[in-house]
């Protein structure tokens, strides 16, 4: 029997991942001002600015796998949202009133620790009331969600700045608590798992648990380097620019906007391509064409074809991205949604923690930035080869879990 995503039911489950992705343009781009003040190092500021990823890597694995094993009233996930949300929300929107080092780094640290609470959960939320083999369209649907929110932060956000430095703090905390209201009156979580069906659905994975668990490893493997190849493109292309390219690191930016921008529009599209060819494939094909890519881009100055290059990447990227995450929770049963949310987001984070100081590392041993994308190509590879070995992730109707109601066409 055939089945739709429930577009309404999924831009509610995405409103926390839109307000999170609200919230971090705002912190990457003002934060670093408010610490200025107090600290000279360029070195100490960039990181404090990995606290976020630090925290995710300790912290959401803890909670997505405790959103597991709660049953409230409230559901499993929408506790940790009630406590997270609020209290990110109060944090953030305190961190414009500093007047010394340590009242700005406590309200930023209380902030993504508040963050760390309920993203994990937040994110589980989509997983959980969606249809397996709908999944990766989904995830696009709430992709494009975040691209969104996070053009509204950077454009709104800078002439709110403008006029006063507190108002893009409190635009997002505002969106925040908006977002948990609506969450909270609109999308109504089952109580508990139904345990015969929980008990069929873990004695059909007994038969091929190591070749699960194998699946697993490799996919998160192939997660953690091509966000490395990622992070190191996002964070020293505008260096990139201005060295090899010769443009302003203004100019350098914009063209970056071109990548950000095409991952936004493809988002979707690239949900549904996975939906009909299968997620492994389309994640296969998004990685070769990136590694040709930026082999290419690695002897080419034009600025105008590496624009064009820069588009098709980011649409390699929406292949690429999307639909991970679906491939990860489909390995687990609904009881483990959350634990394995936070395995995606433990390797994800650790790639944006390690990867910017690795080739931060090698742009100093060879003295240029030429090897940027020669690097990317090689983290991408790897990602390929690991990605190649990866023999579970896809879904079907018939796999659906029992938490899914599906609305029949």
């Amino acid at each position: 029997m055939g089945v739709k995503l429930d577009y309404k039911k999924t831009l509610l489950i995405g409103l926390a991942f839109f307000s999170a992705s609200m919230l971090w343009p705002v912190y990457n781009t003002y934060v670093p001002i408010f610490l200025e003040k107090y600290i000279s190092s360029t070195l100490l500021i960039g990181f404090i600015m990995t606290f976020d990823n630090i925290f995710a890597v300790v912290f959401q694995p803890i909670f997505g796998a405790l959103s597991d094993r709660v049953n409230t009233r409230y559901g499993r996930r929408m506790p940790f949202l009630l406590i997270g949300v609020p209290l990110a929300a109060i944090f953030f929107s305190l961190i414009p009133f500093e007047s010394n080092l340590p009242m700005l780094m406590a309200f930023v640290i209380l902030t993504i620790f508040s963050m760390s609470i309920y993203r994990a959960p937040a994110v589980a939320l989509m997983p959980d009331l969606t249809p397996a083999p709908l999944r990766s369209k989904a995830n696009g649907v709430i992709n494009l969600m975040g691209g969104i929110a996070a053009v509204i932060s950077y454009g709104l956000g800078g002439v709110l700045y403008n006029a006063n430095r507190h108002y893009p703090f409190y635009m997002v905390s505002v969106v925040m608590v908006v977002a948990v209201i609506l969450l909270y009156n609109f999308v109504k979580e089952p109580k508990e798992i139904p345990k015969e069906e929980e008990k069929k659905e873990e004695a059909s994975k007994d038969g091929d648990a190591k070749g699960k668990l194998l699946s697993l490893i490799f996919l998160l493997l192939a997660i953690f380097f091509w966000f490395t190849g990622y992070q190191a493109v996002e964070a020293f292309f505008s260096l990139y620019g201005k060295y090899v390219l010769g443009i302003k690191e203004g100019d350098a930016s914009i063209l970056l906007m071109f990548l950000s921008g095409s991952f936004v529009l493809f988002s979707l599209p690239a949900g549904m391509i996975a939906t009909k060819f299968g997620r492994r494939n389309t994640i296969m094909v998004g990685l070769a064409v990136a590694i040709a890519l930026f082999i290419a881009m690695s002897f080419i100055t034009s600025v105008a074809v590496i624009r064009i290059l820069l588009i098709i990447g980011g649409i390699c990227w929406a292949l690429i991205n999307v639909n991970s995450y679906p491939m990860v929770v489909e390995m687990t049963t609904a009881r483990g949604i959350g634990k394995y949310t936070g395995y995606y987001y433990f390797f994800s984070s650790l790639a944006a923690i390690v990867s910017p100081s690795l080739f931060g590392w090698i742009r100093d041993v060879v003295g240029s930035y030429h090897p940027l994308f020669i690097y990317a190509a090689l983290s991408f590879l790897i990602a390929l080869f690991f990605i190649m070995l990866v023999k579970h992730g896809e879904a079907s109707v018939e796999k659906a879990h029992p938490l899914e109601a599906l609305e029949e066409i």
